[in-house]
C-alpha cells in the first residue's frame, strides 16, 4: 500500500491536522484530507514529530553481537521513534577504516528499520596515538561526517588539534568524550558527598570540564567544529555557554539519564546505575535541563549502551558502564522537559530531530513535516502512562535504569520514508 493517511495528529504539538503520505514522501498536510485506498491511521490526541535522530548509539556490531547487533539495535531505534542513528566506533574491530564503517553502513541498509550512519574513530584503535583514516572513511560509501573515540577521550591536545584541522576540509565534526584520564583513574562514580560516604573512587566534574575548555579553545584556534558528547555537569554547561557567546563552533548533547537520575541512586550499589560519565548531583541535573531548554545544549542523544546480563549482574567495581536508552528516551524527555514546561513539542522536535540531523549531516532526516518532504515521521501518545518492562524491549540487552518505573508517553508509529517500521506499537 503506497498511501497512508494520518488523521487528526497534532503536528509538533499544534492544532490537529491530517498528513497524507504517498510512497516515500509527504504529499499533503491539512484539514479534511482524503485519499482513495489509503491506509488510515487514527492519530487523534497524538503528537506527530519528524523521525527522531540519535547522534550517539552503540550498536556493538562487529564484535559484541552478544550485547547488540545492527538488526536488534535498529529495531530498538524504530520502537523508540528513531529513523536515523549514528553508530559509535568502539566495536571489535574498531571502526577506524573505510572497510569497517562500510560494513556497518551496509548492515543498516540490509535490515531497514532505520538509517545507520557510522561514526569513524578519531585515532587508530581508539588508542589516542595516531590519526585514523579520516579522509578514507569520509570518502567511503558510508560517507562518514562524525568522528569520535567515544568510550575514550582524545586526551592528547596535538592529536585533537590535528583531527579538528583534518575534518575541517570536508565539513566534518569531532565528537569528544570529555574525560581527562589521569583525573579519573580508578573512578567508580561522581566525586562528591555520596562517593565519600560510600567509599567509592570519585570522578570529579573537572575531569570533564577541563577537556571541554581545552577543546573549545582548540576549535576556535583551528576554525573547526567540535561536538561535546554526553555533557553532564553544571560547570560544563557554563563553559559551553561561554564558548558559544564567543562564536566558537561548538555543539553539545545531553543523555536522557543525565536529565533524570542522580548519584543518590548509587547508594543501592545496583550496577545498572553505573555509567560513563557518571550520574551527577541534583544541581547538575537541573542545570542540564535549563541548558537544554535555552539551547546551550543543542540535542538529546541516548548513548544507548547495551550490555549482556553477566556484565551488569555482578559487583559494582566489576560491572560494565552504560545503559540502554533508545526505547525510553522520548518518554524521559517528556517527563523532564515537556511536563515541567521547559520545552514544548516543537522544542522536542528540534532537540531530538532537527538539530542532531543538522550536526551529523543526516540527509533526509530532521526535515519539516510539510508537503514534498521525506516521510520520516513518529507518532507519540503523550497521555499514555506505564511502567517500563525491559522484557518487551527490541534491544538484545536489558540494562535499563527505569525497570518498573512509570514513564509518560508511548511511541505508536514510526515511518521510514513512508514505510511503517512500527505500527500500533508493534514492529513491522
Amino acid at each position: 500500500m503506497s498511501k497512508t493517511l494520518i488523521r487528526g495528529a497534532k503536528v509538533l504539538g499544534g492544532e490537529p491536522q491530517d498528513v497524507l503520505i504517498d510512497g516515500e514522501t509527504i504529499e499533503a498536510v491539512g484539514a479534511g484530507l482524503s485519499a482513495d485506498g489509503a491506509r488510515i491511521v487514527d492519530a487523534a490526541g497524538q503528537i506527530l514529530l519528524p523521525g527522531l535522530v540519535d547522534l550517539h548509539t552503540h550498536l556493538r556490531e562487529p564484535g559484541r553481537e552478544d550485547s547488540e547487533t545492527v538488526l536488534t539495535g535498529t529495531r530498538a531505534a524504530a520502537s523508540g521513534g528513531y529513523t536515523s542513528v549514528f553508530a559509535m566506533a568502539n566495536t571489535f574491530p574498531v571502526a577506524d577504516t573505510a572497510g569497517v564503517v562500510e560494513q556497518v553502513w551496509r548492515l543498516g541498509k540490509e535490515h531497514g528499520y532505520c538509517d545507520v550512519q557510522p561514526i569513524g574513530a578519531v585515532t587508530v584503535g581508539l588508542e589516542g596515538q595516531k590519526l585514523a583514516e579520516l579522509g578514507a572513511m569520509h570518502d567511503s560509501a558510508a560517507g562518514v561526517t562524525v568522528f569520535s573515540d567515544d568510550g575514550k577521550c582524545v586526551h592528547d591536545a596535538v592529536i585533537m588539534r590535528r583531527a579538528l584541522e583534518y575534518v575541517k576540509a570536508f565539513g566534518g565534526v569531532v565528537a569528544q568524550h570529555a574525560q581527562e584520564p589521569r583525573l579519573t583513574e580508578g573512578a567508580q562514580m561522581n566525586e562528591g558527598v555520596v562517593s565519600a560516604e560510600l567509599g567509592l573512587g570519585g570522578w570529579p566534574a573537572v575531569a570533564e570540564e577541563s577537556i571541554i575548555a581545552r577543546d573549545v579553545l582548540l576549535a576556535e584556534h583551528v576554525g573547526s567544529r567540535v561536538h561535546i558528547c554526553h555533557l553532564s555537569t553544571a560547570g560544563s554547561v557554563e563553559i559551553v555557554r561561554w564558548a558559544k557567546s564567543r562564536g566558537i563552533d561548538v555543539t553539545a548533547e545531553v543523555t536522557p539519564h543525565h536529565l533524570l537520575l542522580t548519584d543518590e541512586l548509587v547508594r543501592s550499589y545496583d550496577p545498572v546505575y553505573k555509567v560513563n560519565p557518571p550520574l551527577r548531583t541534583e544541581r547538575d541535573v537541573m542545570a542540564l535541563r535549563e541548558a537544554l531548554a535555552d539551547g546551550t545544549i543543542d540535542i538529546v542523544a541516548t548513548d544507548h549502551a547495551p550490555h549482556p546480563h553477566e556484565d551488569k549482574d555482578c559487583e559494582w567495581a566489576a560491572a560494565a558502564m552504560g545503559m540502554v536508552g533508545l526505547e525510553t528516551a522520548l518518554s524521559v524527555v517528556q517527563e523532564t522537559m515537556v511536563e515541567t514546561g521547559l520545552l514544548d513539542w516543537a522544542g522536542v522536535a528540534d532537540r531530538m530531530s532537527f538539530a542532531p540531523a543538522r550536526i551529523g549531516r543526516a540527509e533526509g532526516h530532521g526535515r519539516p513535516v510539510s508537503a514534498g518532504e521525506p516521510a520520516n515521521l513518529t507518532l507519540v501518545d503523550p497521555a499514555y502512562r506505564g511502567a517500563v518492562d525491559p522484557v518487551g524491549f527490541a534491544s538484545r540487552s536489558r540494562n535499563t535504569p527505569y525497570e518498573g518505573r512509570e514513564l509518560p508517553g508511548r511511541v505508536t508509529h514510526t515511518f521510514l520514508r513512508g514505510r511503517a517500521t512500527l505500527m500500533d506499537g508493534k514492529l513491522a
